[in-house]
């Protein structure tokens, strides 16, 4: 991504007033202070010399000019160049029209006759302001560039298809509901949904409905009024509206109450909602896509989750396989965590054995893809030379996993569910044996959270 350059003790600033006085004193003023000063007696001439040089970091105008107001002036250069700051110089009779243009987008106003002390302060925060403005889009850049399609490490036939499939939903504000196996990447799936699509540059909020009090979620989702109810001390918004023109991911989606579920139900359809304890229906912009590792539909079936609601999100379906229905994508995994873990470091090892990749293939993986990465990640901290060998890998193993008995040769055959369903309840039992119960360090261990944790010991009877 091509940026401007960032201020710096050199700046471009373009005056723009039809005072010729007082534009010249400006820009005697500001020169001393070592920056680069464009000048422009009215508004149509300032945009001209916009076009021409592009780079300009601040634009100090004047709200009554011929030709182009400040106002006019400003609208189109915040259009052609967002990382320009602008201040505008007004009359104290139009000062209302000053905050105004601030609501806007203009950084700051300052009233004539400008105070010069005053004049270089706004100044130097409005660079300031511009250094911070670039380096967000940087970042943007960066993630975004994270989350692009050719970035997301698969070859498996099926998930080319799911790569397809949200090439052509991410440019849409439909809803998409994430389904698949804890630690299969469906966040990573919600992440390149947003930041391939129309809504990039604004925010992508991410809520997980397991790790939020049931009692809170209302006011995290939606927000409060100051004195809603005891601690709310002023008011807050919500997630809704922070993501409001941009996206909000809700993860867990299956573990939402019935209350909030209806009250989800009315955003979707509405695409309005009121604060906790307000009366005003605030309306949004937001794409919203959910996950859940349990079988939505399922649910509905036996009435634990709404009907109305999963037709609601269940407008794009994305079902994310596990990882064992696709071991062809994990030697390409297997290389990208090794050489994401080893970094620069010099001792680390930079392949894999045969028989490690071996072992890697037949094991199951009931934490999927997050339980990859966590065994490379061990192995590569515990090597002690350039090559990871099975040595190093602290999984169950094939002889291992054989040795936790998930299908009993003597009893009848089960379906491959229930063979999931029994060895994860065994791996969820030892897990809690050797933390002795503790509930949030199994969550840790297994890479869930508390709330899924605790909804499994229920699930399992344990």
């Amino acid at each position: 991504m091509n940026l401007p350059r960032k201020g710096s003790e050199m700046a471009k600033i373009l005056i723009a007033e039809d005072d010729l006085n007082t534009l010249q004193g400006l820009e005697t003023i500001i020169s001393r202070e070592g920056h680069e000063v464009l000048t422009a007696a009215d508004g149509r001439e300032a945009f001209e010399l916009m076009v021409a040089q592009g780079d300009v970091e601040v634009l100090l105008t004047d709200l009554k000019m011929p030709h182009l107001t400040g106002l006019e002036l400003s609208g189109k250069v915040r259009e052609a160049w967002p990382e320009t700051q602008i201040i505008v110089m007004t009359a104290f009779g139009t000062v209302d029209t000053a905050v105004q243009a601030m609501k806007e987008g203009v950084y700051d106003y300052l009233t004539k006759p400008v105070d010069i002390d005053e004049l270089l302060v706004v100044l130097g925060k409005a660079l300031r302001s511009r250094e911070l403005l670039l380096e967000n889009l940087e970042l943007r850049g960066m993630v975004t560039e994270r989350y692009a399609f050719e970035k997301i490490i698969a070859v498996s036939g099926v998930m080319q298809n799911i790569f397809r499939k949200i090439r052509k939903v991410a440019p849409t504000s439909a809803t998409v509901l994430i389904e698949g196996e804890s630690g299969t990447g469906k966040e990573l799936i919600a992440r390149a949904i947003h930041y391939n699509s129309p809504r990039s540059r604004e925010s992508m909020v991410e809520v997980n409905c397991a790790s939020i009090p049931a009692t809170l979620i209302e006011s995290e989702l939606f927000g409060h009024e100051k004195g809603a109810f005891t601690g709310a001390y002023r008011m807050q918004k919500g997630k809704f509206e922070v993501a409001s023109s941009g996206t909000i991911f809700l993860d867990e989606i299956s573990l939402l109450g019935p209350d909030l579920q209806g009250k989800l139900l009315r955003v979707l359809q509405e695409r309005s909602f009121q604060r906790v304890g307000g009366n005003r229906k605030i309306e949004v912009d937001v794409r919203v896509v959910a996950a859940t590792n349990l079988d939505l539909k399922a649910m509905v079936d036996r009435g634990e989750f709404r009907e109305d609601l999963y037709y609601r999100l269940n407008v794009i379906p994305i079902h994310i396989p596990p990882l064992r229905e696709r071991p062809e994508d994990i030697p390409s995994l297997v290389t990208h965590f090794i050489a994401q873990f080893a970094g620069d470091r010099p001792d680390a090892p930079r392949s894999i054995t045969q028989g490690a990749l071996d072992e890697l293939l037949e094991y199951n993986w009931p934490g999927n893809v997050r339980e990859l990465e966590n065994t490379i990640e061990s192995a590569i901290v515990i090597s002690e030379g350039d090559v990871i060998t099975e040595d190093h890998l602290n999984i169950l193993g094939t002889s291992a996993w054989q040795q936790t008995e998930i299908d009993d040769e003597t009893g009848p055959v089960l379906s491959l569910k229930e063979q999931l369903d029994r060895a994860e309840k065994r791996i969820l039992k030892r897990t809690l044996e050797q933390v002795d119960g503790n509930r949030t360090r199994a969550a840790e261990v297994l890479g869930l959270s508390t709330r899924a944790i605790r909804y499994k010991i229920k699930d399992y009877e344990l």
